[in-house]
């Protein structure tokens, strides 16, 4: 998968648990878990604008992208034409 999630990068730099995350922006640690494992397929931008208040940050610290030889195929599902 080409999104990366660095949420456990973050939480280290700020010196932060995740259960006092998750307590904070009112989600379950399993499902901010899920979240930093990078095992879920989207996440809501209140998600992300509370969990980007709490930890003082951007949302391009905690979500990057890394190109894959698959994002270079088509996606045979758009028309071209």
């Amino acid at each position: 998968m080409p999104m990366i999630v660095q949420l456990d990068v973050m939480l280290a730099k700020r010196k932060v648990r995740s259960k006092q995350l998750a307590e904070a922006i009112g989600i379950t640690e399993s499902n901010l878990s899920l979240l930093k494992a990078g095992k879920v397929k989207g996440v809501r931008f209140s998600t992300l604008s509370a969990i980007c208040r709490y930890l003082d940050c951007q949302p391009g610290d905690i979500l990057s992208y890394e190109a894959s030889d698959d994002d270079l195929r088509p996606d045979p599902r758009v028309r071209t034409h």
